[in-house]
């Protein structure tokens, strides 16, 4: 038998549920590396198809790194503050609707429990102990009738995870071209091929897919737009 993934002891468990949930940055780190090889390695091959000079493919790449890189940043941190907000302005409702509804909002605590399986005295004694405790009760209230996580990401932390990613896993394909390597294209095609690779790898920890399988998947997605980077700059290279 497998070895599972953690003790099931009534200490362990009781310190595991006992413990701060933390926020996972592994969304952050994928969309950012990711979405990094792609749109750099877009421009290279972009530039290539365009028969244009490695001059140009590192002052549109290094551009892109920046600029790029930034924008999704700040994209990141917007949209993760944009939940933390709405959440506080949820939490703000169900306050108030507490105050001003109490035996309204009881109601909805009851069928909230009553949907999964509780009923009778149970239910009626859950019920009484959860509106016991406000912040309990608009917690409650905030993750089963919106739907929405108490635990996020930090906006901050989040962003910083996004740009370090897209930095890190962008600047690989301009490498070859940044140290003069012979055949350059040919070399970052197949570095960042192995990028795409290793990031759908790596996320396969925290999947079900096996990580050849994930490895690939990310491969195709990558290839593909960078197959239509080039082509799109072959069709225009007499534009240039």
């Amino acid at each position: 038998m497998a070895e599972l993934e953690h003790s099931h002891d009534r200490f362990a468990i009781r310190a595991r549920l006992r413990a701060e949930a933390k926020p996972s940055y592994v969304r952050d780190f994928v969309y950012g590396g990711i979405d990094g090889a792609v749109t750099t390695f877009a421009v290279v091959a972009g530039v290539v198809g365009a028969e244009l000079s490695a001059t140009i493919i590192m002052i549109l790449g290094f551009a892109n790194l920046l600029a790029d890189g930034f924008s999704m940043a700040a994209a990141n941190y917007s949209g993760t503050k944009t939940v933390i907000d709405d959440i506080a302005r949820i939490q703000a409702i169900e306050k108030r609707h507490i105050a001003e509804a109490p035996e309204g909002e009881r109601e909805e605590v009851r069928q909230i429990l009553a949907s999964k399986g509780l009923d009778g005295e149970v239910l009626e004694t859950a019920v009484a102990r959860i509106t016991a405790d406000q912040r309990q009760w608009i917690n409650l209230m905030v993750t089963e009738e919106y739907g929405l996580s108490l635990t996020q990401p930090d906006p901050l932390k989040a962003g910083l995870v996004t740009f370090s990613a897209f930095a890190l896993c962008g600047a690989i394909p301009l490498l070859p071209f940044a140290f003069g390597v012979a055949d350059a294209f040919v070399v970052s095609s197949g570095m960042t091929a192995l990028t795409f690779f290793g990031i759908g790898a790596v996320k396969s920890r925290w999947s079900l897919s096996h990580w050849v399988r994930s490895g690939l998947e990310t491969l195709a997605i990558g290839g593909g737009a960078a197959a239509l980077a080039y082509l799109v700059g072959y069709l225009l290279r007499g534009l240039a």
